[in-house]
């Protein structure tokens, strides 16, 4: 395997109560780059963010850097890969900053305790890099939707992992914040020689996110490239049902 592949997923299959959602999914992603997974509703995305996760059981193979990720210890997985998932449930009251030091689990001796100088450091960091420092004693039950993904996500990224995986990253947040949070991922990966693999319903952020693209449908993939080659192939008009690049501009038209 060329050394700067980072994931590879072979003919993976998954799904729930014995029936396949996913079939037959192949393809790799390397250090650097982010890669949209874009589709019609059910088309399986969700559950191929879960198989990679391990939430879900898969048949097939998922390579970390030419390790299976079946055999990963669950703390060492942890350091590898992690998931923001569309769910922002909120099972009980901690503070912004607890919230993001749950990310360092995998690296600690304690829930929440005995915390070393670097987890701290990265805690900080993070919280200041996604503007929330200043709410960090607030309790997240009090959080707005949008602030609270934002929370989220830096327990995501105080994980510090070397694959991301994010269903909807953009989900709850308002415009301005959709294209900083994205603009901040992105440089996040290309800076770190981290991977990300994003499901994205917003064509327009998946345009400005995505190195690479996957497209499925009925569970299995209709294409793959390069995200520009991709929203413009005939492909992704049919599993869409409509002239995509048509519609964009008529409505930018309007911007005019």
């Amino acid at each position: 395997m060329n050394k700067s592949v980072m994931i590879e997923v072979k003919n993976l299959a998954a799904g729930y109560n014995g029936t396949d959602v996913i079939r037959n999914i192949s393809f790799k992603a390397e250090k650097g780059e982010s890669l949209c997974i874009l589709g019609p509703n059910s088309s399986g995305k969700s559950t191929l963010l879960k198989s990679i996760e391990r939430i879900i059981d898969y048949r097939g193979q998922v390579l970390l850097e030419g390790r299976d990720a079946a055999l990963f210890p669950r703390r060492e997985f942890a350091k590898k890969t992690a998931m923001l998932s569309q769910s922002m449930q909120v099972f009980f009251p901690f503070t912004v900053y607890e919230t993001v030091t749950m990310g360092r689990f995998a690296y600690s001796q304690g829930f929440m305790k005995n915390l070393s100088a670097e987890d701290k450091a990265i805690t900080e960091d993070i919280l200041k890099k996604l503007d929330i420092w200043d709410i960090r004693e607030r309790m997240i039950d009090e959080l707005s939707g949008g602030t609270l993904q934002r929370v989220f996500l830096a327990r995501t990224l105080a994980q510090t992992p070397q694959i991301i995986l994010l269903d909807e990253p953009a989900n709850h947040l308002d415009l301005k914040h959709q294209i900083e949070l994205l603009d901040f991922l992105k440089a996040w990966v290309k800076e770190n020689d981290k991977t990300l693999i994003g499901v994205f319903h917003d064509f327009n952020l998946a345009r400005r996110f995505g190195d690479t693209a996957v497209v499925l449908n009925n569970g299995t993939i209709a294409a793959a490239g390069n995200t520009e080659d991709v929203l413009k192939s005939k492909t992704f008009n049919d599993v869409f049902g409509i002239d995509v690049r048509s519609y964009m501009l008529s409505s930018f038209e309007k911007w005019k």
